[in-house]
């Protein structure tokens, strides 16, 4: 099931999307919350009325989507976790050290934005950089998941791009404030659940333009997702509508020749073939000083 978040007529609600339709689960089944997280908390009953709705209620070309999870509790994320980008990592840092565990961080949820909306460009640095990167979905809440039941508490995955500002992010040891900039969080196409595809075995791709920066699968990921799960879930409890974002693979705008940012125009695609794709147009950042 492919589950997504859009706005139609001034409204924003929750739907199952069908090929190029949207079923509106606020009409076919209307009892559903609403929000993605609420109707990731209410568990297996929601996810089989959902599965059970019918009605092709909206083209795709008629709603604007979302992230189909808007606001995460939490975003926490995995550096380095394909080999090849630690490998261009280590080329230009020989002395940086090969992670034993899981380097994580967090970005902010305030970066969370829709698939297809701008990535900003902000005028405090041009390096705006892409990441395309597996976001895996929590569908229960959990502490100490043993890796043999992560499967247990995985709501689904999402295409992602851990868009980054690399000057600020090399200014902080924890990384955070490089990848929390509004905007820069996109996901989706759609929420889809583990039924529908092997989240560990998944090619993808991010182009710049339509010229190809980066290609991998997520089974060559050296902390798998069972790992990553039980990793973070011995630290702090996870709770419906958090994400975990995987890593991303090597060929990102800091470790090439020439290092190519995003610039004003530039579009980006992150895309995981049956999983879905995501595409973004950078533009320059429109919100200067905001008192609200």
């Amino acid at each position: 099931m492919r589950l997504v978040t859009f706005t139609e007529n001034g409204t924003t609600r929750l739907g199952v999307m069908q090929g190029q339709n949207i079923t509106d689960l606020s009409r076919a089944a209307p009892d559903l919350p609403r929000e993605m997280n609420a109707f990731l908390s209410a568990g297996e009953s929601a996810i089989e009325a959902a599965g059970n709705a019918e009605g092709d209620d909206f083209a795709l070309n008629e709603v604007k989507l979302l992230s189909p999870v808007s606001q995460p509790g939490k975003v926490l994320a995995v550096a380095l976790n394909y080999s090849d980008h630690l490998a261009e990592v280590q080329e230009a840092m020989p002395d940086f050290p090969t992670p034993k565990t899981p380097m994580l961080f967090t970005k902010q949820n305030s970066s969370v934005t829709g698939p297809f909306d701008p990535i900003y460009l902000p005028p405090e640095s041009p390096q705006l950089d892409y990441e395309a990167e597996l976001a895996i979905v929590i569908g229960k809440t959990c502490r100490r998941v043993p890796k043999d039941r992560a499967h247990e508490v995985i709501a689904g995955g999402m295409v992602a791009n851990d868009v980054s500002i690399r000057d600020w992010q090399m200014a902080s040891q924890t990384m955070t404030m490089g990848k929390s900039w509004d905007s820069h969080c996109p996901m989706g196409p759609a929420l889809v659940t583990p039924d529908e595809l092997d989240f560990a075995n998944l090619d993808f791709t991010c182009l710049v333009n339509g010229e190809q920066r980066q290609s991998s699968n997520t089974s060559l990921l050296v902390f798998d997702i069972p790992t990553l799960i039980n990793h973070l879930s011995t630290v702090c409890t996870l709770y419906p509508g958090d994400v975990i974002l995987t890593g991303t693979t090597s060929g990102v705008a800091l470790w090439m020749e020439g290092q190519p940012w995003l610039k004003p125009g530039d579009v980006v695609t992150c895309d995981f073939g049956a999983l879905g794709s995501i595409e973004n147009i950078v533009e320059n950042d429109p919100v200067g000083t905001m008192i609200a």
